[in-house]
């Protein structure tokens, strides 16, 4: 792929792997000499590895239908990420973004099914990377929970402190 390609599959919303673009879109890319990741992680299979560049601004739990039927489970836990902190080092070309009609883009690898990031709209840059997809200790812990209304019945939501918002917090 050159800098400009975006190569588009047959299914409508998904975008195979990334590429240079002037909004910011990733890019395989080694890593600089004497450069340490602040942060690492990568998918289940290890086809897919990155480095975030900046500590996560904040993190908290997404309790909405999309994310339980995403990940399996009754939470997303995900870290929100500086814009442009996030690079691809290896496994461009098996990252692939479900983009809905009306939320985030959901990353993920072709490969094990791992769960990585998402998108904003109208964007191309990750706007959160998911807890488990980091190699350690990201740094921050969730500090709400959105999206409440959605619960899945089976697990409820822990007494755990945290705030709680029916769906997106207030700005």
């Amino acid at each position: 792929m050159t800098g400009s390609e975006l190569v588009v599959t047959p299914q409508e919303g998904w975008r195979v792997g990334f590429v240079q673009s002037g909004r910011g879109m990733l890019v395989a890319m080694p890593r600089p000499p004497g450069d340490s990741a602040l942060l690492s992680g990568g998918c289940l299979c290890g086809g897919v590895r990155f480095e975030v560049t900046e500590p996560p601004t904040g993190a908290s739990y997404c309790h909405c239908t999309r994310c339980q039927r995403r990940t399996g489970v009754a939470a997303s836990a995900q870290a929100r990420v500086v814009p442009g902190s996030v690079r691809v080092l290896e496994g461009a070309d098996l990252v692939r973004i479900w983009e809905p009609p009306d939320g985030f883009g959901k990353a993920f690898c072709s490969a094990c099914g791992s769960a990585l990031w998402s998108i904003a709209p109208g964007t191309d840059a990750p706007a959160s990377v998911r807890l488990g997809a980091f190699d350690g200790d990201p740094g921050v812990r969730p500090s709400y929970r959105q999206f409440t209304a959605y619960a899945a019945a089976w697990e409820p939501i822990p007494d755990d402190g945290l705030p709680r918002y029916p769906e997106r917090p207030p700005s």
